[in-house]
């Protein structure tokens, strides 16, 4: 018998969309039902999601994508993640007694990528005006949208931090009702302005002309009004000197796949980095406690090496070649025991000082804890042979003020940098911080297969390598993949303040059972066993060689959906 699936893997051969909210996801579809390609789907998508997950993703926040252009032929990256600003120094925070970037509010700030980032993958890739994939954004910023529980809860969580802060007090104080409609006009004015503003000339020209009025117009200037106000150190100068980029992935090789990720800007390559740690287990002979041991002692192996060599590759050479070579990998999997290892140990590099500081109202990321920033996660497949991964994340409402004039707030991805000089992440002016956004892509045979990821900050290279271990070597369809009990570690340092680690643990879905709970235990591992849904938000899309399309979304957090013919 078919094992029981929360729903159905979805087939067909038109389109398929997968999003963290379902909202998201019908948008897309109808942006595919009415002609567009995956690009232009990607982008409305996005869009809504702003929207209508103001506590997990909004304008002033970040964007990466991995995607597969069949008119190029090849895989690509979009970079979004926006820069620290020219005078964000570490000699800057250290006089204001800083030892770490806070978690919220202004001195958090990189430029907003998110805006740059979806107009260039629409005018390099799509189809669309700027007009017609903001249409429904703009529809239900300005005539509501039905509120999640997770937007109150974050709200409340949050409350202290918000009644500090005028906009953000009188957009979301007192906070909504779950199901009730929930409107923002200023953002929906914000975007209408764009749109009317921009418009005259070719396509191509009127998104050129959208994103000179972000990021060199008005939106720019109020950004820039605000910061100086507030303390802010972002500029209309750091906004209007950015430019999202294309660029080819890091990847590797595995069953028969060649995986796709972001260059070591990102957290993606440690998710490469797992798998060449994993090439040399048998996975599918191991009991599950074997299993979850083997994967959580790899993972704490890369995110080691993410901490001592990862930065911008801009500034720092990220020795990615070696990290992901035969030769180191053998060496590094003989450190993997049978027990559960309470080191952290690169390979080389530094690693940085943990500072000893408490954890900030409205600061990190809630996947796990509702009241911490989040992130959203869209894949995209169509009839045309495009595929897209993107995941979205930044520009919290609990995480930093909303300037009246737009709508939202900026993001605080800058917290992401160490303010401990000589590290591949230190902070340094005009370079990205190194995001743990990470879409991911896999190519069969050199074409386009699966889209795929989760929102979740550190773990979201855990919570998706574990759904594509089991799609791909237990040969779980995409959405039993999905439902799979998962499991994390956070052995390593946040990359959300206060930065801290937590040494052995493992948290685990209750539906592993006691027995491989206690097997763990035996091992060292610190384990906190998680009601049965609880960890991840992974969603697929998937492209077989006969034109099937396929397409998996998660139950957990119960708004994430799949759709498609």
């Amino acid at each position: 018998m078919t094992p029981f699936t929360t729903r159905p893997e979805l087939l067909g051969t038109f389109g398929m969309v997968a999003s963290t909210h379902w909202l998201g996801t019908a948008a897309g579809m109808s942006v595919l039902e009415r002609g567009g390609n995956a690009f232009d789907a990607a982008v409305a998508t996005g869009f809504v999601l702003q929207v209508v997950e103001p506590h997990l993703n909004g304008p002033g926040g970040d964007l990466p994508a991995v995607f597969w252009s069949a008119e190029r032929g090849e895989p690509l990256v979009l970079c979004a993640q926006g820069v620290a600003p020219a005078a964000a120094t570490i000699e800057r925070y250290r006089a204001q007694g800083l030892e770490l970037v806070p978690g919220t509010g202004l001195l958090a700030a990189c430029v907003p990528g998110a805006f740059g980032g979806w107009l260039g993958l629409l005018a390099e890739f799509g189809t669309w005006r700027l007009a017609d994939v903001l249409e429904l954004a703009i529809g239900y910023a300005e005539h509501g949208y039905p509120v999640v529980p997770g937007i109150p809860g974050t709200i409340r969580a949050a409350e202290p931090l918000l009644r500090g802060w005028p906009a953000s007090a009188a957009l979301y104080l007192p906070p909504p009702e779950p199901g009730t409609l929930f409107r923002n006009p200023e953002l929906a004015a914000t975007y209408r302005r764009i749109v009317e503003e921009s418009r005259g000339g070719s396509r191509e020209q009127e998104i050129e002309q959208a994103r000179v009025l972000f990021y060199e117009g008005f939106v720019a200037e109020a950004i820039d009004r605000f910061s100086a106000a507030n303390g802010g150190l972002l500029t209309g100068g750091d906004l209007s000197s950015w430019r999202a980029t294309f660029e080819a992935p890091a990847s590797y090789d595995f069953h028969g796949l060649t995986v796709c990720k972001t260059a070591p800007w990102g957290q993606g390559p440690v998710f490469l980095q797992q798998l060449a740690l994993l090439s040399g287990f048998d996975l599918r002979e191991l009991s599950d406690a074997e299993y979850v041991h083997t994967v959580v002692e790899c993972a704490k192996l890369a995110f080691a090496d993410r901490e001592a060599f990862y930065g911008d590759p801009s500034r720092v050479e990220v020795p990615l070649e070696w990290l992901l070579s035969t030769e180191y990998n053998d060496e590094r999997r003989r450190l993997v025991t049978e027990a559960a290892s309470a080191e952290l140990r690169p390979g080389g590099g530094r690693l940085p000082i943990l500072v000893a500081a408490g954890r900030e109202v409205g600061a990190g990321e809630p996947t796990q804890a509702v009241g911490r920033g989040d992130t959203v996660h869209l894949d995209v497949a169509d009839r045309f042979g495009n595929l897209v991964s993107a995941t979205p994340s930044g520009g919290w409402l609990q995480s930093s003020p909303v300037i009246a004039e737009l709508g939202w707030p900026l993001g605080t991805r800058a917290q992401m940098f160490w303010l401990e000089e000589g590290l591949p992440s230190s902070l340094v002016p005009g370079t990205r911080p190194r995001t743990t956004l990470s879409p991911s892509l896999a190519l069969r045979d050199g074409k386009p297969y699966l889209a795929f990821g989760t929102p979740g900050g550190d773990q979201q290279d855990q919570w998706t390598l574990h759904t594509f271990l089991r799609h791909v070597v237990f040969g779980d369809d995409l959405q039993a993949a999905i439902d799979a009990p998962s499991f994390h570690t956070d052995h390593f340092p946040s990359s959300f303040h206060p930065r801290q680690a937590e040494p052995r643990s493992l948290a685990l879905e209750s539906r592993w059972g006691g027995a491989v709970a206690d097997d763990l235990r035996k091992r060292g591992h610190d384990v906190t066993v998680t009601d049965p849904w609880s960890l991840g938000r992974v969603s697929a899309v998937a492209r077989t060689d006969d034109g099937v399309l396929r397409a998996g979304a998660n139950a957990r957090g119960m708004q994430g959906y799949a759709a498609g013919r």
